[in-house]
């Protein structure tokens, strides 16, 4: 048979809904591979991955029924092992032919090639393409045990009563079809078959596939399920923002996958709450029929919620009536709850519950979140100063920023945690900006997510990321690979973020010092700035790469440390400027030359430049330069003006060319030597004044 379109199906019961979208993507992209890596695939072969919530699926176009023969050489020994003086073969080599199962190949037909150390003996020939069958089955095998199952079930399989299988979920049929015909494969005690099922109440159960071809369209005509996981979202999206008439569905992207891997022909229903339950904060109706119940919120043109949500049922009908109706039932109740849970949280003023929380274990080495919120009460006042932020309503956002842990609220939902503090906060009559810091001193919660507005928030913010980071480094809970179960990576992201683009120019060191100032009074905690002042640094150089800045660009500003970050993007925005001048590349080299030359001269430098002791011609032309020069560096550095500053440095160029073509820096006399040295020594100060530049050098 030639080559026709494959269809592989895995019928199972109801897979994890979290996990269907990425099982199902693995599931296509690896049994692809398998079948590519054995050479079943063409260069036209197109794969399309299914995913529904009882099965797993993939069709792929052009798949070889047999695969193609392919020749081959292996090496067997060197010719001086395999041959003795005579020229006869040796025992070694019969030995060898004998276990390749090649005894009837005449010695001397092999082939003789060097294999880059000697002369070897291989032996070649065409090894026949296998068949699918054998093929597909082992990819298939491979492709199940790669799967990130989240938990694996075992089961009885077919005609047993023990558990002797183990998958995701139990499955109860394979269809595996080349074209029209079966491909007698097995796996978890199935034997493939052409018959799979169609959607469990608006079909029959048993559909016969006639061809991998009409796969889809058999499953969407007369199963009533629309096998492909993106189609199937896509239908959602469509309905949802068509029954949600003037109003705006709220649609995150992890709510729409989980839906989608919820039903297998999905219809969208529309309901209504009472508008009395519009008066506890959204962000709690939102959460509660997300995570609850997996509804659609409906906001309005302004953003305000109103009192309508959307469902996506498996189940189309003429008359929805019942679904609804049940459904608002139930979201009645959750609303309930929530209404419940607010009121009664108001009862009691935050800073009446900060004391619970000494009954809450922070960390066994760290202590509490009472004593942890001393700490950052104690931090965020000291850092207020640095940022421009009022201390004394940094300190007081501070004591209340973990308060809202102790809520029924927060304990409902713990994704509401500073959401919840500033509503209340705002209740007992806080100052505003003590409110908006309670939550925002979580802020940025992901990559590229809203920084602190204010100054104060800005400083809780800072408190809260460099005590946690400060704390974990200090007994030890170091990030390592891709395990990071404190979040410290992106707590120090969220410190570059903050200082970077709220454009705060506080001491970076400084500020990891107070952290670490913080936990004096705990034994546990062995203070380790300069750890963590590489691991910020570190993940600063990924920031950077990420706003398209180049490794040698980044090491020009990073290597040298600077302390105040907030200026990097402005430094390393003068550097690509610098990069593009047609004098940058022989200042780059010059200056790595340069810098070379004094790291291996080691401490011969004289203290300074004695002028009397410098030759006339080149070496007095480059210190006269850079005496005009350096003031101009510098007053360009002091003034922010980075660009301006490595601009001038194209200037030096033909005096610096010249010097190196003119003089010998390492002469004889060591007095000259090392005044020679000390002004080499100047310049790479000037030159090196806003980032070092020889790391620009290729």
């Amino acid at each position: 048979m030639s080559a026709a379109t494959l269809l592989v199906e895995l019928f199972t019961e109801e897979l994890p809904p979290k996990a269907l979208k990425r099982l199902g993507e693995v599931f296509a992209d690896t049994l692809a591979a398998g079948l590519r890596s054995r050479d079943f695939l063409t260069d036209e072969s197109v794969v399309t991955g299914f995913a529904t919530p009882r099965r797993l699926a993939v069709a792929i176009t052009a798949v070889r029924a047999t695969a193609p023969d392919k020749p081959f050489k292996e090496k067997l020994l060197p010719v001086s092992v395999a041959f003795d003086a005579q020229g006869k073969p040796t025992p070694a080599l019969l030995g060898k032919l004998k276990a390749r199962q090649l005894s009837h190949v005449d010695p001397q037909t092999l082939l003789r090639e060097h294999d880059g150390k000697a002369d070897a003996l291989f032996y070649a020939d065409i090894a026949k393409g296998g068949p699918l069958v054998d093929g597909l089955q082992s990819a298939l095998d491979e492709a199940l045990a790669g799967l990130p199952i989240p938990k694996v079930m075992s089961y009885a399989g077919p005609g047993h009563y023990f558990n002797n299988e183990k998958f995701v979920r139990p499955a109860h049929r394979l269809v595996a079809l080349h074209g029209g015909q079966v491909v007698p494969i097995r796996v978890l005690g199935l034997d493939a078959g052409q018959v799979t099922q169609g959607h469990r109440f608006l079909s029959r159960s048993d559909l016969r596939i006639g061809t991998a071809d009409a796969y889809a369209p058999t499953l969407e005509a007369e199963g009533k399920v629309m096998p492909s996981f993106a189609a199937r979202r896509a239908s959602i999206v469509v309905q949802l923002e068509g029954a949600a008439g003037d109003a705006t569905p709220i649609m995150p992207d992890a709510l729409l996958d989980e839906v989608t891997a919820l039903v297998e022909w999905p219809a969208v229903y529309g309901g209504t709450f009472d508008a009395a339950f519009l008066a506890v904060p959204q962000e709690c109706l939102i959460l509660t029929m997300q995570l609850n119940q997996r509804y659609f919120a409906l906001a309005d043109d302004n953003g305000r919620l109103v009192n309508r949500f959307l469902l996506v049922s498996n189940l189309e009908t003429q008359d929805p009536r019942a679904i609804v109706a049940g459904n608002e039932r139930v979201l009645r109740a959750r609303l309930a709850d929530a209404k419940f849970f607010f009121d009664q949280d108001r009862r009691q003023r935050l800073d009446a519950r900060v004391d619970r929380l000494r009954s809450v274990v922070h960390h066994n080495k760290l202590g509490t979140q009472a004593q942890r919120v001393d700490r950052l009460r104690m931090l965020a006042a000291r850092i207020a100063p640095l940022v421009g932020a009022n201390a004394g309503l940094a300190e007081r956002a501070a004591a209340l920023a973990k308060a809202d842990l102790v809520t029924d609220m927060v304990g409902e939902f713990p994704e509401l945690q500073g959401i919840m503090g500033r509503y209340y906060a705002e209740h007992d009559g806080e100052p505003p900006l003590v409110a908006a810091a309670i939550e925002q001193h979580y802020w940025p919660k992901a990559a590229g997510a809203a920084l602190p507005e204010s100054p104060i928030a800005q400083a809780v913010a800072l408190a809260d990321k460099l005590e946690t980071i400060a704390g974990m480094f200090g007994i030890g809970q170091v990030p390592t690979g891709d395990k990071d179960p404190f979040g410290l990576r992106r707590a120090a992201l969220g410190v570059i973020r903050i200082l970077i683009e709220r454009g705060q120019s506080a001491s970076l060191a400084k500020l990891v010092d107070l952290a670490f100032a913080s936990f004096d009074a705990v034994p546990a905690v062995s203070a380790q700035p300069a750890a963590v002042l590489d691991f910020i640094y570190d993940r600063a150089r990924g920031y950077l790469r990420d706003q398209g800045y180049t490794a040698n660009q980044i090491a020009a500003v990073l290597d040298a440390r600077p302390d105040a970050i907030a200026d990097l993007p402005a430094r390393l925005a003068a550097v690509q400027a610098f990069s593009a001048l047609p004098e940058a590349a022989a200042l780059a080299a010059a200056n790595k030359r340069i810098v070379n030359i004094l790291r291996k001269s080691g401490d011969e430098a004289a203290a300074a430049v004695d002028r009397a002791r410098l030759a006339d011609g080149a070496e007095n032309d480059l210190y006269m330069a850079f005496q005009k020069l350096s003031p101009q560096v510098e007053s360009g550095y002091g003034s922010g003006d980075f660009a301006g500053a490595l601009r001038a440095l194209a200037t030096a160029k033909p005096a610096v060319d010249r010097y190196f073509d003119d003089v010998m820096v390492m002469a004889d006399d060591p007095a000259i030597r090392a005044n020679r040295l000390a002004l080499l020594r100047g310049v790479a100060a000037t030159m090196n004044r806003v980032a070092d530049i020889s790391k620009l050098a290729q």
